[in-house]
């Protein structure tokens, strides 16, 4: 079967690695010149399978109006809102207030992770790949007694779901992490033990070239103009390229894995996805006293801003924006970033010297992914992960493989399903 997967970020990667292996000719769509240009490129460095849990959660919603008015809170907006904002706030309002609709979505990404968690493993041990990828866990750090008092509460449902994890005191937490010198505030932490890192954007490429040495074709520079379908079946994909020649390229089948670029491709096959492009921004910087850095990837729940090892190199990540597709990169959130890292990690990079990133995360206004059959035969999605796309691709890559050929899943898609947001 000739499947095309439209969009080269780590979700559409992943899938065309799960559908090569099953012995499907393969074609990735992607308008930017590489794999992982553009979502992928510049993230946290994580794949937290533990900690992944929806957007619309009540107790955002409480801390989010004190967030906007801190000058280093985690979450911006662009004033006025454009009506794309206020209508994804309104939808994540309605799911977040919706009676046990944030617990069933969270135990439902938490089983992703543990698959996706699986699935990277198989991987990583079938294949070399150059990505500074490890599995040396993860630290979410409390620098309250309350946030602690959370942390308790989060232990109950990761003992019910199995999630191997421990609670640890401030002495325990520079043990695991004894380059944390700085005098951020800190009462105890919650570590992931099993967690893993990584560079996307490298494994991405390396991933890329591995699905390419099995006969995958990618075709880059070029843009998906139409899916062309009947009531039925979507037959081709409408394609420009970058030096303007048009061409039809026919399909057995398709999988839309375009992040924040999905909704427009899937609106004229009568498909509402409501994924709205939530900014983050990034510093990259070379290490220069290794033992002053982390270990693995450290949640500083002060600053919001996730600080991981990528070999000789830190990243570290934060900030949750809605100002649509707004590229730009603000001082003030640097600065911000700058200040957690300093907090924790003094002396550990040279942040003179970081590459500063701004992308979309696809997010949905529940959380979960969209994952599953579209409304042709042979149309699938396998899009809006949001800040969790990394850590949830290999998993989502399996569950599309195995919907394509017909197979019993290896979970319930109920709370993926596409057309969950029509309801």
């Amino acid at each position: 079967m000739h499947v095309v997967v439209i969009g080269a970020g780590v979700v559409g990667v992943t899938t065309a690695w799960a559908l090569q292996k099953r012995g499907h000719q393969v074609t990735v769509i992607e308008r930017q010149s590489g794999a992982g240009q553009e979502t992928s490129r510049g993230n946290a460095g994580q794949r937290s399978y533990g900690v992944v849990y929806p957007w619309a959660s009540s107790a955002m919603v409480r801390k989010a109006l004190p967030w906007l008015l801190e000058k280093d809170g985690p979450l911006k907006m662009r004033l006025p809102p454009s009506l794309d904002t206020l209508r994804f706030l309104l939808a994540t309002l309605r799911y977040a207030y919706a009676p046990g609709t944030f617990g069933l979505n969270k135990r439902t990404m938490l089983r992703l992770g543990i698959q996706s968690q699986r699935c990277f493993k198989e991987l990583e041990n079938e294949l070399t790949l150059d990505f500074d990828g490890d599995h040396a866990g993860l630290l979410h750090l409390a620098s309250t007694p309350a946030t602690l008092a959370e942390y308790r509460d989060t232990a109950v449902l990761l003992n019910e779901m199995g999630i191997e994890h421990q609670l640890l005191s401030p002495e325990e937490v520079r043990e695991v992490e004894p380059g944390m010198q700085g005098n951020g505030p800190l009462y105890g932490a919650l570590r992931y033990s099993t967690d893993g890192t990584g560079d996307c954007h490298l494994f991405s490429r390396a991933l890329a070239k591995a699905c390419a040495d099995q006969g995958v074709e990618f075709r880059y520079n070029t843009s998906v103009r139409h899916l062309l379908a009947d009531y039925r079946r979507v037959h081709a994909i409408e394609l420009d390229s970058a030096d303007g020649k048009q061409e039809t390229l026919a399909a057995d089948a398709v999988v839309l894995s375009a992040g924040c670029w999905s909704p427009e491709l899937a609106k004229p096959l009568g498909m509402r996805l409501p994924i709205y492009p939530v900014k983050g921004f990034s510093l990259t910087a070379p290490l220069v006293d290794p033992s002053r850095a982390p270990v693995s990837t450290v949640h500083d729940d002060n600053f919001k801003v996730v600080s991981t090892r990528l070999g000789d190199r830190l990243r570290a990540t934060g900030f949750v924006e809605l100002a649509d597709f707004d590229r730009s990169i603000p001082e003030s959130r640097l600065a911000t970033i700058r200040k957690s890292v300093a907090s924790r990690f003094p002396g550990a990079a040279d942040l003179s010297a970081a590459t500063a990133w701004t992308g979309f995360r696809p997010m949905t206004p529940d959380g979960p992914p969209i994952i599953g059959k579209g409304t042709r035969d042979n149309l699938f999605l396998n899009t809006g992960h949001g800040t969790f796309g990394w850590t949830l691709s290999a998993g989502s890559a399996e569950l599309i493989a195995q919907l394509i050929d017909g197979e019993q899943l290896s979970m319930d898609l109920d709370g993926f399903r596409p057309g969950r947001f029509s309801e």
